[in-house]
This record gives C-alpha cells, sequence and structure tokens, in this order.
C-alpha cells in the first residue's frame, strides 16, 4: 500500500484502530512528552492532539510507537525491501539476456524509485514570510532542555560541489520566530554538506520538511552510504515516484505534499549555544556552539499537521523504527560483506553503544578483519562495543551472545581496545564531545573447543559481597551486572566481586548505578552501555605486558556507574507527571493492552 503523505497514514491508522484523536487543550511543554511516554508504554495508539495551547495547527505524535505502525508505514515487510534490491544484484552479475529478463518486476520496481518533478502541490497552499516559527507547536521534551526543539525535521541539503542530495533527522532548536540551531554531528550527511560550503566559504541552502509520506521519515533515518539520496528510498518504499516541487530560492525540490517546509540557510561562522536537551540514549546531551539555521520562509497545507516524537530512555519510537531499519539494510551490509550472517545494533542501548555482528570464520581471526570492516561502515563507525560471535548464535538475544562470549572469549587474543577514537556526539563518557574509545570482543570459535564449559554459580546475596552492593544479577553466564549504591566505594566494591568464589567465575562485573534495575533486561543494558568508556571505566583483575601487547585477565571490572562530569538522565518533572494524572479522563485515550508492538 503505499501512503503518499502524511494524511494518507493517519487515515490507515484511524481506519484501523491505531489513532486516537485527543480533544482537550495539552501543552507542547512537557505534558506531551508525558502523555507519549505512559501510552507508548502501554503499546497504545498514535496521537493526533487537535488543541494545542499556543499554536493553530493540530499536532500528531507516537505515529511509529509500536512494530505494528512501523510495518504499516512501510507497506511490506522491511527485509523484503533490502531482500529485493540484494537480489537483484546478484541476479545481473554477470550481465545478460536472461539475467534481465528473470529480474524484470524487480527492476520496474526499481524504476519507480525515483523524483517526479510536478509544478504543483498541497505544500504550495500557504506562504508565511517571514515564517513565524513561534505559531509552530513545537515541543519542549524535558524539564532542563534549553528549550522547544523541532524532533522530526527532514532536513534536506545538497552537495555544493556535487550536487547530490541528502535528507537527515537533526534537532533543531527554536532560538525565535526566524531562526533554530542545526545540530549536525559528525558522520551526518548534512553536516559534510554544510562543512564543503563552509570550505567554499558561501551559505547552505536547507529546506526542512515536516510530515509529507512516512517513507521520507523513515529513509530519513536510515543508515545509508554517505552519497545516496534519501529520498530515492523513499520512493522505493512507497513503491512509487516521490512528487517533488523545484524552488528557485534554494535551487531544491522539496516534498509535494509536506505538511511544512522550512526554506533558508546555514551561513559558514555563524555560530549559537544550543541545548542541553534529553536524547535517545536517555540522558541530557552537552551544551555547545553549533551551526544557525536562518529560516527565509515558511510553506503550510491548510490545516497543516504538525510531527513531532520524543526520546527518552529506551523503548521510545525510534527502538521501533531502528529495529525496522536494520532489518531493512542487512541484506545489503550481507552484499557488501558476505562473511556477515547477521548484525544487531541493540535499541535499548541506542543503537551505537552495543553492536553484534555473527560471521563466518574461515581461518583463525579471520574474525578480527570482519571486525575492523563493520567499524569502517557509514555510522557503524560510532559503535561503542562490538561483539563478534559464530554464525550460529542469535545476536539478537543478549543470553545467547553472554553464552558465547562465556565459552570462547580469550583474554589475551579477543579483547581488542582501541583509542582514541571518534565517538557519537550525544555521546558523553569520553574526555571530551565527539571523542572516545572502541572495545571489540572475538568470541568466535572456529575449530577450537570451547574455552569453558561449566557455567558459574548463581549470583550469592548481595550482601555477602560488599556492604556497598544493592543487589546482583547475572546477564547470561559471562556477565554480573551488580547495582552500586551512590555513595560506596567503588575500588573496595570491585576488589570485593573479583575476590568472592561465587563471583570471581564471571568474566566480567559490570557496576551500575542506582537508578538501574537490574532485573530489567531493557534497562540494564541502557544503564550499562550509555554509561562508560572502555579506554578508562575497564579494570582487569591484573594486567601483563607481552612483548608489545598489553593482555588484560578476566575477571574485568566494567565501571559503568554515573560519574562527575556526566550528563544528567531524563525524567519527568513531577509537577507535569501529576497534572497528567489528574487529567487522565479528559485525553480519552484507551489503554487496553491490545496495542502491543
Amino acid at each position: 500500500m503505499s501512503l503518499p503523505d502524511l494524511r494518507a497514514f493517519l487515515s490507515l491508522l484511524e481506519a484501523q484502530g491505531e489513532l486516537v484523536r485527543v480533544t482537550c487543550e495539552v501543552d507542547p511543554d512537557q505534558e506531551i512528552t508525558v502523555l507519549q511516554h505512559r501510552v507508548l508504554a502501554a503499546g497504545g495508539p498514535a496521537l493526533l492532539f487537535e488543541r494545542v495551547k499556543g499554536s493553530p495547527y493540530r499536532l500528531v505524535s507516537n505515529l511509529f510507537g509500536t512494530a505494528r505502525r512501523v510495518a504499516l508505514a512501510f507497506g511490506r515487510p522491511p527485509a523484503d525491501i533490502g531482500g529485493e534490491v540484494a537480489g537483484l544484484a546478484h541476479r545481473l552479475m554477470p550481465p545478460s539476456a536472461g539475467a534481465l529478463w528473470s529480474a524484470r518486476r524487480s527492476l520496474w520496481n526499481l524504476s519507480r524509485a525515483r523524483l517526479r518533478t510536478v509544478r504543483t502541490g498541497p505544500v504550495l497552499e500557504q506562504l508565511f514570510e517571514p515564517p513565524q516559527l513561534d505559531r509552530l507547536p513545537v515541543l519542549t521534551c524535558w524539564p532542563l532542555d534549553g528549550g522547544p526543539f523541532f524532533t522530526l525535521p527532514l532536513v534536506q541539503t545538497a552537495d555544493p560541489r556535487t550536487g547530490v542530495g541528502n535528507l537527515g533527522i537533526y534537532r533543531m532548536q527554536r532560538f525565535d520566530d526566524r531562526c533554530t540551531g542545526m545540530h549536525w554531528q559528525i558522520e551526518k550527511g548534512g553536516g559534510f554538506h554544510f562543512q564543503a560550503a563552509c570550505e567554499r566559504g558561501v551559505p547552505l541552502p536547507v529546506s526542512v520538511s515536516l510530515g509529507g509520506p512516512p517513507a521520507l521519515t523513515l529513509a530519513a533515518i536510515a543508515p545509508l552510504p554517505e552519497g545516496v539520496d534519501e529520498r530515492l528510498l523513499a520512493a522505493l518504499i512507497m513503491g512509487r515516484p516521490l512528487d517533488v516541487i523545484r524552488r528557485s530560492a534554494t535551487g531544491h525540490r522539496i516534498p509535494a505534499r509536506a505538511e511544512f517546509v522550512l526554506e533558508g540557510s546555514v551561513t559558514p561562522g555563524e555560530l549559537r549555544q544550543e541545548g542541553p536537551f534529553g536524547d535517545h540514549l536517555g540522558h541530557y546531551s552537552h551544551s555547545a556552539r553549533f551551526p544557525v539555521f536562518r529560516v527565509a520562509r515558511l510553506l503550510a497545507r491548510r490545516d497543516a499537521i504538525f510531527p513531532a516524537t520524543v526520546v527518552g530512555k529506551p523503548p521510545q519510537e525510534d527502538y521501533f523504527i531502528g529495529c525496522a531499519l536494520q532489518e531493512m539494510t542487512l541484506p545489503l551490509l550481507k552484499l557488501l560483506r558476505p562473511a556477515i550472517v547477521d548484525l544487531w545494533a541493540y535499541p535499548e542501548t541506542g543503537f551505537h553503544p552495543l553492536s553484534v555482528a555473527a560471521v563466518r570464520e574461515r581461518y583463525p581471526r579471520e574474525a578480527l578483519k570482519h571486525a575492523l570492516g563493520i567499524l569502517g561502515e557509514g555510522q557503524l563507525s560510532l559503535t561503542k562495543v562490538l561483539i563478534v560471535v559464530d554464525q550460529n548464535v542469535n545476536v539478537r538475544r543478549f543470553a545467547d551472545v553472554s553464552r558465547a562470549v562465556w565459552e570462547n572469549l580469550d583474554a589475551a587474543e579477543g579483547l581488542h581496545l582501541l583509542a582514541p577514537t571518534a565517538q557519537d556526539t550525544l555521546d558523553f563518557t569520553g574526555p571530551a564531545m565527539n571523542t572516545g574509545s572502541r572495545l571489540i570482543l572475538l568470541a568466535t570459535r572456529g575449530d577450537r573447543p570451547k574455552l569453558r564449559t561449566q557455567p558459574p554459580p548463581p549470583p550469592p546475596a548481595p550482601g555477602a559481597v560488599a556492604p556497598g552492593i544493592r543487589a546482583l544479577a547475572a546477564v547470561g553466564e559471562a556477565f554480573l551486572v551488580a547495582q552500586v549504591a551512590r555513595d560506596a566505594d567503588r575500588t573496595a566494591v570491585r576488589a570485593a566481586l573479583a575476590a568472592h568464589p561465587a563471583t570471581r567465575a564471571y568474566l566480567f562485573h559490570v557496576l551500575v548505578s542506582e537508578d538501574v534495575p537490574v532485573d530489567d533486561p531493557c534497562l540494564v543494558l541502557w544503564g550499562w552501555f550509555t554509561r562508560f568508556d572502555p579506554l578508562a571505566d575497564l579494570y582487569p583483575a591484573r594486567r601483563e605486558v607481552e612483548g608489545n601487547r598489553l593482555v588484560l585477565h578476566f575477571p574485568i571490572a566494567i565501571d559503568a556507574t554515573w560519574k562527575p562530569g556526566y550528563r544528567q538522565p531524563v525524567a519527568f518533572d513531577p509537577e507535569r507527571a501529576a497534572r497528567v494524572d489528574r487529567r487522565w479522563a479528559s485525553y480519552g485515550i484507551p489503554l487496553c493492552g491490545g496495542h502491543h508492538g
């Protein structure tokens, strides 16, 4: 099913019982955040807010808050899309008349993945010049946020050298009625285009779409190779050409059926303090100086609908979108790297902090080659911890990964620490923004026997190990997680865990803070992988130098506790949360457990 715009998607969701209209007035300052969190946690519907305080426009959120709604937006299984493209490449090599004929259906589908220029469209129904950005229902999500920001802007740029387009979602803080920030992180296509504009000393034209086909949002998030225009992927997902209108002011072709389009430019050298903001790692990101987007005009449909989302501790909407996009892009990654059987970036951690790859290993230590190749692929280069396992391991179940680590990880040969490296801009654990380290764990066996066969004993009572430990939980055979009191001596806790006969049998001791529930499979991975830097926070039982190599010995403690200088985790304002409690009946949102994703 092709969904040409946001309204078609909303009509589909409403017909399927996946949309609720909220008719009472709601506040974009944190109230919608609390509402969406509670609805998403219950597997509830998308929310169309028909009266938003301070704005004449309606707002929709939680569009992608279940796996089912993401599937509806794709129109077919995401893996089928990537599989079709990868399969086409296989069938056409080597090219022949027979190969072309056998692939004719896929070639026809691929031929529709293009931009189709039209003279006009609904987005041209209204023009606001100056843009009046203060009339848009831009969300303030968290109490300590630097202000309201656009959460689902589809930012369109073109390489000043080649003209190749890029579409990405970047945080945009609204500074006033005519300008916003432009949070271009490292490894982002729009940021590369701006760097090229800076080298030439010219402003970079920018067009920001809000709404439009849901495929545009999915494509903008997809980790495509640099130089591939995400709008073509959107057309492929839709199964039809994407209608665009050429704009003389920017030189861009904008989506004809977007709800809003902001047109303007970003000028080299103009920076402004932006943030902090709660982000998808569940913490407040750094406040820093970022480029300024000056908006010249605002285009809008009549009765335009403003799309928004909320980020925070997982799971949120990006959890479900990211899982689907991984399914779609895996066949293409396997086409480039045939030895990869499966790859999974864990949404519980915010994706970049942890990835696990299952590979075919044809000779000893080939897994390291595959690991380094993965870390050289686009946004995968921002992976903080990469675990490599054999092809028969289910990389999407961390318990299975932990068992593979227990059976096969050799401390002398399988641990590789890379430092210093570039790091995800949102990661706050390194010594400075955009810097950090990487950890590779090679847990493949090849033709050698298992290193360990008997699992470690169950964790003892916390008080029997050290007074500062509040709770202990095994995460599979290899990892023991210890919840540590805020005022505990972490050095003493690490020593106690390494000395106790039951706990020292585990390969890794992971120390987490009091706000991380060790019995919650999602939040324990969140609290673990978002809060440690491999170079700074690994504490082995002992270190030895063998030749030119530093060898670490088990057990290895990972100090993933919250530390001074770290960013605060996001939390609701208690008064706002209490107000939502008092008003709950007025929202008219049914949560009956029938919408789980």
